[in-house]
């Protein structure tokens, strides 16, 4: 097994895609979009949380909109965020019967995992997608903000498919190197290194 850093990362501490080519600049691309995405949301978040709490003590009224910013962000920050911790291998995983297998028992088991997890993923988007176009049938829209509801909702087949495309890529790896892979840019944290000279 690889002694290597778990995260593929160079020497700035950037993610680096374990994808060859053009699907690596991609996955990259991607990687800084949700980093990125994720960052501010969660800034914003904080930001609007703040002033709001200060609006109401002090100044004895808060944001009106403010809940309703908070809800667009955790939708936000969420579905971002499941791709993000899949190409990183973050996502949590019961790991008691995996850690007991040989590593090509691990490999197999993570192949499985990986190709289901892709599937649920799929159909959660489509199932999302369907979800999207019945409140944009509804023309409901927020309150406060008099956004239409179903855009606050976009991100979520967008995670599923970026989560979905990440540990179908993840199976693939899986397929074509010799070491576990968590994801297309994380090996195995639990591999036999002792045996290695």
């Amino acid at each position: 097994m690889s002694d290597a850093s778990p995260d593929l990362e160079d020497d700035t501490g950037t993610y680096k895609s374990g994808l060859p080519g053009i699907l690596g600049t991609i996955d990259e691309w991607i990687a800084k979009t949700e980093a990125v995405m994720l960052a501010v949301g969660v800034i914003l978040m904080a930001v609007n949380t703040c002033v709001n709490v200060i609006g109401r003590f002090v100044f004895g009224s808060g944001l009106f909109f403010s809940g309703e910013v908070n809800r667009i962000l955790i939708i936000l920050i969420t579905f971002a965020g499941i791709g993000y911790a899949a190409r990183h291998g973050r996502h949590i995983r019961m790991s008691a019967f995996y850690d007991v297998l040989p590593t090509m028992g691990r490999k197999v088991l993570m192949i499985i995992i990986a190709l289901f997890t892709s599937a649920v993923m799929f159909f959660l988007c489509y199932h999302s997608y369907g979800y999207i176009e019945t409140l944009y049938g509804r023309g409901r829209i927020l309150p406060a903000l008099s956004l239409p509801i179903w855009i606050i909702y976009v991100w979520v087949p967008i995670g599923f498919a970026v989560t979905g495309i990440q540990y179908l890529l993840t199976a693939v790896k899986n397929f074509t190197s010799k070491d576990v892979y968590l994801s297309t840019g994380v090996v195995d944290g639990y591999a036999d290194t002792e045996s290695e000279v």
